[in-house]
């Protein structure tokens, strides 16, 4: 591994986003780091210290920027490897200027996307949820997505699902013992009978951890809010009231929406997806039209929440009810020329009327659908999927009591590996580490 990491490109990016700005980070990984940074400050900076220092052009002795540096010795790196950052002056020409520099060092190239933290998981500094958590951390938008993203990239998921594997890996080892080793004295006889009740209480904790409305993965995404009805029924001009700026043509014409247009609102900390859909009628629409109210009721099949909506004292078309089956709120628009009905929620874009508690009422759907909840929490299909797997693993092994113990056992394993492979690890030696230290073969 030693041998690998050496030979290793040493990378580099500008890890702090658009120029011109107060401060540039650029940061550098790899084990050509050292070497680097001798060349550019003349001396190599006391690690985890900031220094000041004068850096210089390798070829051209010119200074390029006076900045901070950074030095992080490996293995106590975020890559697991040598890390410098140099804290420089954030105008372009310095930037430039900078690179320009490191792109003279042998073995030293520009990193692609993620290329850092795909060497933390590689090195072992980070698992494949904690590496999704880091990721949902910089595209947060909303508090409670920014809490959740935390939670995983503190590792919270990692740990859970580590445990349920230890735990099914223990169980495996048990049952091998029992098979393989049955003339040791240190392995009691019948020893795979008592693992089952662990399979079971495994089995139901992740029963319980799948069965939560999907919490994690709304509140990652965003809750799914459809605008539907008919032409001119308002749909565009209440997507650009709540969104509180212009986003949709808004015109007396109809069929002015032909596609889906999505705005992002963060409610009450809460990220809730508005779609504007085409309008929809039954009979005299193009083929552009069609598409898009094709679109439109695809979209609300999947979404969490449907407002469908009419003019208020109008008759509803019948292909209102045709969308499919979930939660739908009916929205009398443009109250303004009339009320709304008793089992409407009235609102006027022109008066703005209603929409405070048309975004309060949001708020709380948001807040009853995805909850806030202290345990760990699914945020991707991903995850999911593995569970799944893993779970139709045990759901074998403890239907099968009539079936040979050794395939109960690999039943195990593979609802194991369905875990493994959620966290990015695999058990190659973990079977023999466990028999060995838990019943001490041959000593």
């Amino acid at each position: 591994m030693a041998d690998e990491m050496a030979e290793r490109e040493t990378i580099y990016a500008l890890s702090s986003g658009g120029l011109p700005s107060g401060v540039a980070v650029v940061r550098l990984s790899g084990p050509r780091v050292r070497f680097v940074v001798e060349t550019l400050c003349g001396t190599m900076p006391e690690p985890r210290r900031a220094s000041l220092r004068r850096l210089r052009d390798p070829r051209e002795g010119q200074v390029l920027d006076e900045a901070l540096v950074i030095v992080f010795e490996a293995p106590a790196s975020f890559t697991g490897e040598d890390v410098a950052e140099f804290h420089l002056h954030g105008g372009r020409a310095v930037v430039a200027a900078f690179l320009r520099a490191l792109e003279r060092f042998d073995g030293v190239s520009p990193a692609e996307a993620g290329a850092f933290t795909r060497r933390a998981f590689e090195a072992g500094r980070l698992d494949l949820t904690e590496v999704e958590g880091l990721g949902d951390l910089i595209q947060a938008d909303t508090e409670a997505q920014r809490r959740l993203a935390l939670r995983q990239m503190g590792g919270e998921l990692g740990r859970l699902y580590d445990r349920w594997r230890t735990v099914l890996v223990r169980c495996r080892a048990m049952i091998e013992a029992e098979l393989d080793f049955a003339d040791e004295e240190d392995v009691p006889g019948s020893v795979g009978e008592t693992i089952w009740e662990d399979v079971i209480r495994i089995r139901d904790e992740i029963s319980r951890h799948l069965s939560d409305n999907r919490r994690g993965e709304r509140l990652r995404s965003g809750l799914q809010v459809v605008l539907l009805g008919p032409p001119n029924a308002g749909k565009s001009s209440l997507l650009n009231a709540l969104a509180q700026r212009d986003v949709a043509i808004v015109t007396e014409e109809a069929g002015t929406t032909r596609d889906l247009i999505e705005v992002y609102l963060d409610l009450g900390g809460y990220p809730v997806c508005l779609v504007d859909t085409a309008g929809l009628r039954e009979g005299g629409a193009g083929a552009i039209e069609k598409e898009g109210m094709r679109r439109a009721l695809e979209r609300a099949r999947s979404a969490d929440l449907v407002l469908w909506l009419g003019v208020a004292g109008e008759k509803r078309d019948a292909l209102s009810e045709d969308w499919g089956s979930g939660t739908v709120w009916r929205i009398a628009t443009k109250t303004d020329l009339r009320a709304a009905g008793s089992d409407e929620i009235g609102c006027s874009v022109v008066l703005e009327g209603g929409l405070d508690l048309l975004l309060a009422r949001l708020s709380r759907f948001a807040s009853e659908t995805i909850g806030a909840t202290e345990a760990p929490v699914l945020t991707r299909a991903r995850h999911r999927d593995g569970l799944r797997r893993c779970l139709e693993g045990l759901d074998r092994a403890l239907e099968g009591s009539a079936r040979a113990l050794e395939l109960r056992a690999e039943d195990l394993r593979l609802a194991a590996d369905g875990l493994a492979r959620i966290v990015g690890k695999t058990d190659v030696e973990d079977l023999l580490d466990v028999i060995f230290r838990d019943f001490c073969i041959g000593k």
